[in-house]
């Protein structure tokens, strides 16, 4: 597959900045991003491949402006839907849930 995802050293998009002694996770919410997408695994509805590819269809435009956990999150997102084990509802008010506890 030859889309956004794969453009990490193609000609013409510059140098890959590269941020010394770079901490595996630079915000708490990516560790926990990354531990239930872990977690969400073991339940056996996809496998490893499953999961990079539902990564891999996030549109070009979105997938450029957001992050690497981002990426993780919006896969796993797409996983819990399509399998049927969250709606798309569900997901988006424990976001707003979430939007209206968070401190200001």
């Amino acid at each position: 597959m030859n889309g956004i995802h794969d453009m990490g050293g193609m000609h013409g998009l510059g140098p890959i900045d590269r941020e010394e002694n770079e901490p595996v996770f630079h915000h708490a919410w990516e560790r926990r991003a990354f531990a239930l997408n872990m977690a969400a695994g073991f339940l056996g509805e996809w496998n490893i491949d499953m999961s990079r590819y539902a990564r891999e269809q996030m549109p070009p435009a979105e997938y450029l402006a957001t992050s690497y956990y981002e990426h993780w999150l919006w896969g796993l997102e797409r996983l819990l839907v399509e399998k049927g084990l969250l709606t798309r509802a569900e997901i988006e008010a424990r976001v707003a849930e979430l939007r209206r506890l968070a401190p200001r």
